[in-house]
């Protein structure tokens, strides 16, 4: 099978968030695959332990709609991807909470993929399902490595570290999506190959005016905005020191919220605007007059690339963030706060003299950092690298 998965076109197995949702990177990736290659995309639970609050009930609740739901083909084809919706369990700590995921998981999936006419190939974001492997008809395993979940506040941080050791342990195919990132695979003893995030360019230079613009009216001008998930990662003080020396106009929050300080909508010049489709972003950011990003600084943020990073550079719009590792390869196009009295200063300073023409000119490498460019990289090491974890799944299974 291994011969097959390097001269074949293979299909492909992904286990990441739910198709849809939110335009993660690789979300992004597969979306340039959908035209050649059959993919099964495995909307998993999430790997945040279930705690009695709203941001739990709510996503309890669009997960057991998704299970008395049959799988469905979304908006993109009529057959590509498939989505899968397995049951799982929501614990991931002790011994038979794995093993029941595993059981869950197993019974589920491997009978879709009997059906395939090609070799698959397996993609995973999350390192939950570390203990497939060996146990599906997987040509190949690919750890696209996207974040630290180690070091995330909310999660089970010893067991999603558990899983992810033997996760890189046994992968064929390790992607980090940071240099901090490679250097955390490094320590397990596995080289990984580096795959930064891309960009829609054309997306994010269109600021066509649409409906979502609607909920921008009233408030006070200029706009300093950022959109996002608004949670743990928030720097309430960046915000507030922002607010208190605005002489005018309004800090921006859009996105959803996930238990974020209480504190922080507190100034009557911060305003929260709940999550806009992906393709109204940027109308929102061309009402901007500065996009920010003011995260703390703290484990999980220092390994990680944001996302929204170079879509903030496409965007035209000066730009001030947090001064984090993966935001310094890009320090020449934007500036860098590593202080609350710098961000206040920063965003102020271009709020009056806009986008210098240094950083502008700087954007221009934007245009090697495509989505497509990317996902052609992707497909270069899914077909280059050999595998190995075929060869436990045909001992174990016989195939």
């Amino acid at each position: 099978m291994s011969e097959q998965v390097s001269t074949m076109k293979p299909s492909l197995l992904v286990f990441a968030d739910d198709w849809g949702r939110h335009p993660s990177s690789c979300q992004h990736l597969m979306r340039r695959f959908l035209d050649t290659t059959p993919i099964w995309w495995v909307n998993t639970i999430g790997m945040r332990p279930p705690k009695f609050d709203r941001v739990t009930l709510m996503r309890g609740v669009g997960k057991i709609r998704q299970w008395v739901r049959p799988s469905h083909k979304p908006e993109t084809g009529p057959t590509n991807p498939h989505v899968l919706n397995p049951r799982m369990w929501p614990w991931f700590t002790r011994r038979h909470d794995r093993f029941a995921n595993r059981l869950l998981l197993q019974r589920q999936i491997a009978p879709v993929l009997e059906h395939s006419r090609s070799p698959v190939v397996a993609i995973t974001t999350v390192p939950i399902v570390a203990d497939l492997m060996g146990l599906l008809p997987v040509g190949k395993w690919v750890y696209y490595c996207v974040d630290d979940f180690s070091k995330w506040p909310e999660l089970d941080q010893v067991g999603i570290q558990k899983m992810e050791s033997d996760l890189i342990q046994r992968a064929d195919v390790l992607i980090a999506a940071s240099e901090a990132l490679q250097r955390n695979i490094a320590k397990l003893g596995r080289p990984s190959h580096l795959l930064t995030h891309g960009v829609d360019l054309a997306h994010w230079r269109d600021g066509s005016p649409r409906e979502a613009a609607a909920a921008l009216e009233g408030l006070p001008r200029p706009l300093i905005m950022f959109y996002g998930s608004i949670d743990w990662q928030m720097d309430v003080e960046f915000v507030h020191r922002l607010s208190r020396d605005l002489s005018q106009g309004t800090i921006v929050l859009v996105g959803p919220t996930a238990n974020p300080s209480p504190d922080l909508f507190r100034p009557a010049n911060v305003r929260w605007i709940p999550a806009v489709p992906y393709a109204d972003l940027p109308c929102l950011a061309h009402e901007a007059s500065v996009l920010v990003m003011p995260y703390i600084d703290a484990p999980g943020l220092r390994e990680s690339q944001p996302l929204k990073l170079k879509e903030y550079l496409a965007s035209g719009k000066p730009a001030v963030v947090r001064d984090l590792p993966a935001n310094r390869v890009w320090q020449d196009a934007l500036d860098l706060a590593g202080s609350a009295e710098d961000f206040s200063s920063l965003v102020r300073q271009r709020l009056e003299h806009g986008l210098p023409d240094d950083q502008a000119r700087a954007r221009e490498r934007l245009e090697q950092e495509s989505w497509e460019s990317k996902a052609e990289r992707l497909r270069e090491l899914i077909v280059q690298t050999p595998s190995a974890v075929n060869e436990c799944h045909t001992a174990t299974t016989g195939m």
